[in-house]
Parts: C-alpha cells; structure tokens; sequence
C-alpha cells in the first residue's frame, strides 16, 4: 500500500475504530492440523499465528468468555461438495476420517465451548454460530485463525453484517503468503473490523473480572 493510496482511505474517513462492546468472545478459525502443514494447506505464517492464539485463547477461558472453534469437514462420499470445492477440489480430502481436518493439539477444543463444522469459508454461512453466540451475550468477537485472506476474511465480514464488533488480532491470524496476508488485514481494518495487536487485546480482556 502505497502513501498516496492509503491517503485515500484517510480522505474518505475510513478505518474509524469501533472499540470493545460489553460482551467479547473468542472466535478461532480453522487452526486444524492441515491448515498448519505446509505439505497440505498451511505455510506462511500460520504456525506462527497458532503459537500467538494459545494465551490469547488461555486468557479468554480465565475470564470466563464464550469460546467458539469451526473447522472445515466434507463428508466421506463428497456428498456436500460445493462450488468452492470447484475452485479448490483438494478440500474435499478434509473429512473427519482425515487427521488434517482434526484441531491442532494445542488449541484444542473443551468441554462447553462452541465448535461448528463448515464447508464454506465462513464460520457463519450455514451454521448455527450465530444463535449460538446471541444466546451467550456476544456483541463483540475477537478473531483469530487461518487463513487471513480466506475463512478468517469470510467470517469477519459475516460478523459485521450480522451486528458483532470483530476485533482481528493481527498476531493471530495467518496466511500461506504475505501478500495477501498484508492486504487483507489493511482492507479488514480501513472497512470491517478493529485490526488490533495481540498486546492491546489481552489488556481489553484484563479488564474483565476472571471466572470463578
């Protein structure tokens, strides 16, 4: 982004903040164990992201807040394939037989929290996420994930539309490429979401009285 290109943004009042509501959760995008292999899906600076969301995550549950996973899974016959398995025909090898589907250990689900199953890139499309979030109180969704440009992009932008706060944590999402890791996280800010650093989010969480 160039200055004269982000002086445009700036003209126009983009990228205004819209801050911390009253009710955050977490939201953590498809860190599954393919999507941090860079034999299948992963590279870049994913496993980077990964190691960034384990106090993020850690923090979260110490302050009681709802807690929500997706990962991606197709059936083992390819019944649910889509058109973006047209344009992607290797994710279809994601089922739940497929360890690459499986969550990364270190992020691994517990007892009480959300985990929603997808086909489409956003945690929202299709699922239950939604409700379930509104019944928790949820007004404002911390966003963490892969891929930056991808599932992590979709989920913000559904996020917003359906009246969430997102606050993207910079240091944990990831992508397979800078570039459209950079872009992405420009255009989420200037448009979407709160583009925050991991530092500056946990001292929002600091201020929640921690769980009993």
């Amino acid at each position: 982004m160039s200055q004269d290109e982000d002086s445009i943004f700036r003209k126009q009042h983009f990228g205004k903040r819209m801050g911390f509501g009253s009710r955050p959760g977490l939201l953590i995008v498809d860190f599954t164990v393919g999507f941090n292999d860079p034999a299948s899906f992963g590279g870049g600076n994913i496993s980077d992201a990964i190691a960034s969301t384990v106090p993020l995550l850690a923090e979260a549950r110490s302050r009681g807040l709802p807690v929500a996973h997706t990962r991606i899974v197709y059936a083992e016959d390819g019944s649910d394939a889509n058109v973006h398995t047209l344009k992607v025909p290797r994710l279809l090898q994601l089922t739940e037989s497929n360890p690459a589907s499986h969550f990364v250990p270190e992020l691994m689900p517990r007892a009480g929290e959300i985990v929603v199953r997808k086909t489409l890139p956003s945690a929202f499309f299709g699922t239950d996420l939604a409700g379930l979030l509104v019944a928790r109180g949820v007004d404002t969704l911390i966003v963490a994930g892969c891929t930056t440009s991808g599932c992590v992009r979709a989920s913000t932008l559904d996020a917003m539309c359906l009246g969430f706060r997102p606050m993207v944590v910079s240091d944990c999402v990831g992508d397979r490429a800078e570039g459209p890791h950079s872009a992405s996280l420009f255009d989420l800010g200037q448009k979407y979401a709160d583009v925050m650093a991991l530092p500056d989010v946990m001292k929002e969480l600091q201020k929640i009285k921690r769980a009993a």
